[in-house]
């Protein structure tokens, strides 16, 4: 793919410049009802085109950069999500989990003095 856009923009470049040294006479052209100043050739009018041609690939190549990033945005905050959604599920299911146990260990009288797990410390925030 690379090699044929080269390719592509070699032909471009020769068809350019052989328009360009094709056609040297005389032009005018018009903007809006105004006379463009400075042009005055055929290929000042070909050359002014190119510019224009220019600048439109580069805002849609900008357009299309910047439709990708939000793309790819969106997709990292919805995979952001969803691993959040699991793992508010996986602290609710151990949550149930302990709350069972605790209950269980209640029912039973207790453990007498000793807890079954040591305690932990809790570090600050």
């Amino acid at each position: 793919m690379i090699f044929l856009g080269l390719v592509v923009m070699l032909a471009a470049i020769v068809v350019g410049v052989a328009v360009v040294v094709g056609n040297t006479g005389e032009a005018q052209m018009a903007m809006f009802g105004d006379g463009v100043p400075g042009v005055t050739e055929q290929w000042h009018v070909f050359m002014a085109g190119a510019v224009v041609t220019i600048v439109l690939m580069s805002g849609l190549m900008i357009a299309a950069l910047g439709f990708r990033r939000a793309m790819n945005v969106r997709r990292e905050l919805r995979d952001l999500r969803d691993e959040h959604e699991e793992s508010l599920q996986t602290l609710e299911m151990e949550r149930r989990r302990l709350q069972q146990a605790l209950a269980q260990t209640r029912r039973r009288g207790g453990m007498g003095d000793q807890p079954s797990v040591p305690a932990q410390r809790v570090a600050p925030n």
